[in-house]
């Protein structure tokens, strides 16, 4: 049977309750070497006095990967 192939690149979000380590391992164990962190801001939008109104409520940690040359 022929080996699945795995995508070159991969994006891994960190989860609600995971710790970056954990995160990490995860990407390990997958075959994949983390080569980029990108934090994204999460807004929500209210209204007030009929003006919108933007305020940060948390972020959103996206590691960008690369299939590790083993794999290959």
């Amino acid at each position: 049977m022929p080996k699945e192939k795995k995508p070159a690149k991969k994006r891994f979000e960190l989860g609600e309750n995971e710790t970056i380590d954990a995160c990490l391992n995860r990407i390990k164990a997958e075959g994949y070497l983390p080569v980029r962190k990108v934090e994204e801001p999460i807004f929500r939008e209210t209204t007030e006095n009929g003006t919108k109104k933007v305020e940060p409520i948390g972020r959103k940690v996206v590691f960008d990967t690369k299939l590790l040359k083993t794999e290959h």
